[in-house]
């Protein structure tokens, strides 16, 4: 049987993807060799197993070796509602690396408008303006592109950035014709909706080339990876029921190997019937049933990781799990022997992150989760945020999830983080809080208020729903009179 896997291949993942790293390597090529060429952007577009994550490794890899700077960033399914998340990533540690005085010196004008929605300089107490932020960031990225020339940016699971990361690319993007830079987006088919979904189309179609479909593997590499897995004496009819199984997705495949593995199952065909089953194991139900097979702190300390998305360290996890310090560590190492949970860079300076293994994964833990006990999770996950100083805009996004209780601290919460929001440049961000903190519902006293400070949030972006907060907030008694002259002027 011919051999379909690219030459040193790090990733299964990687099998009969040489048409996308010839094209990835071209790009690199193109970009190094003249500063001056127009920039290029590749979007890779595959479902759920198919190898996104592994080419975009591999384009840090190539990349790298090329003596490139190479930066990333990807979305998160329960980070959507945080807004710049995903352009944080990717920019921040190059600005943080800097002392404060010179990243001021650096970007200028452009420091006190793209610097706060950057998260390195204190935001102001107004509502800036979005499209000013956007081109603040663009501005940003076109001067760090010329100091670290040649620059590759990465960003994976685009279908789940925020808005605003998505508004600032599609921009970006329309831009790379004057800027040197290899951009390489990777993304679901569909997933999004709305703006968000107009942004990212916009961002493909900006590409100048047709959006890379990632294909799942051909019988042949199903067997040929069945084949360097298991060995050479795993037979034809099991090699193809691996591939019948699994559909030739990459991921699946190779989480299915690894429980035959487990199970030392001989690859004969006469154990290929197992096959199904064990690949059920794998995934959704079967993959809960499994993590309950570790244990009910194990499980907990799952749950945990599932609820705070990012950021995962042992001792955050302990606490929202009500695990002990070494009840914790040793679920960590439980579940990560399971290939439920993996260090995410372990070469990283401070407390060592841990990541689920594939966002599949993560998606079925925070699915399993009861509903009543999720929200109650984010409940404790923003107090912990907020005595961690951070603020109530980074705990916005586990406060949107508590069940509305009457809770007069929370509407204050929402308010304050959608302050927050306004002041970097993300209405939408606020108004999803405003709205929020108007289900628990607030007092009466602030009911108005509430509405008034909702209608200034859409001001800009739904004018229509203004109308109807601010002449439902002029009816309500709590307004002081220059709200109630802001309320008429808007309306005017």
């Amino acid at each position: 049987m011919t051999e379909v896997r690219p030459p040193a291949a790090p990733s299964a993942a990687l099998w009969e993807r040489d048409e996308e790293l010839a094209a990835v390597a071209e790009a690199v090529d193109v970009l190094c060799a003249d500063r001056h060429s127009p920039g290029t952007l590749l979007v890779l577009r595959g479902e759920a197993g198919l190898g996104k994550t592994a080419l975009l490794a591999e384009t840090r890899r190539i990349a790298e070796q090329r003596g490139c700077t190479v930066w990333s960033a990807r979305g998160g399914e329960t980070l959507r509602t945080v807004p710049f998340n995903v352009v944080r990533q990717l920019l921040q540690p190059a600005l943080v690396s800097m002392l404060p005085e010179e990243a001021r010196e650096y970007l200028g004008d452009w420091y006190g408008i793209a610097g706060p929605a950057l998260g390195i300089a204190d935001p102001g107490d107004g509502q800036a303006d979005p499209q000013g932020v956007c081109e603040g960031l663009v501005a940003a990225v076109r001067r760090l592109a010329r100091r670290d020339w040649p620059l590759v940016l990465l960003i994976d699971d685009a279908h789940w950035a925020d808005q605003e990361t998505l508004y600032w690319l599609a921009v970006f993007a329309e831009r790379l014709a004057d800027l040197s830079v290899l951009v390489v987006v990777a993304r679901r088919p569909g997933e999004i909706t709305g703006v968000s979904a107009r942004h990212l189309d916009a961002v493909a179609e900006a590409a100048g080339r047709p959006v890379t479909d990632l294909s799942a593997l051909t019988p042949e590499a199903a067997a040929g990876l069945t084949r360097a897995t298991l060995g050479e004496n795993a037979d034809a009819a099991f090699c193809r029921e691996v591939w019948a199984v699994t559909g030739g997705n990459p991921y699946e495949t190779v989480e299915l190997l690894a429980k035959v593995q487990d199970t030392e199952l001989d690859p004969v065909e006469a154990h290929a019937g197992e096959l199904r089953e064990l690949n059920r194991s794998a995934r959704g139900g079967g993959l809960v049933a499994r993590l309950e097979e570790l244990g009910i702190d194990a499980t907990r300390f799952a749950w945990a990781a599932a609820i705070l998305g990012d950021g995962i360290t042992v001792d955050l996890v302990a606490q929202l799990a009500t695990l002990g310090p070494d009840q914790a560590a040793r679920c960590a190492e439980r579940l990560r022997g399971a290939r439920i949970l993996t260090a995410r860079d372990p070469a990283s300076a401070g407390p060592a992150e841990l990541e689920f293994v594939h966002p599949l994964i993560a998606t079925a833990v925070y699915n399993s989760i009861p509903d009543a006990l999720r929200r109650a999770m984010h409940g404790i996950a923003a107090r912990i945020v907020t005595d961690s100083g951070r603020g109530a805009a980074a705990a916005a996004r586990h406060l949107l999830e508590v069940h509305p209780d009457d809770d007069e601290e929370l509407v204050w919460q929402l308010r304050e983080a959608a302050r927050e929001h306004l002041a970097v440049g993300a209405p939408d961000a606020a108004r999803r809080c405003l709205e929020r903190a108007l289900e628990e519902p607030p007092r009466p006293e602030v009911h108005a208020l509430v509405l008034h400070e909702l209608g200034s949030a859409t001001f800009l972006t739904a004018p229509a729903r203004t109308i109807g907060h601010l002449r439902t907030a002029l009816g309500m008694p709590g307004l002081d009179g220059d709200r109630r002259v802001d309320a008429v002027i808007r309306l005017s």
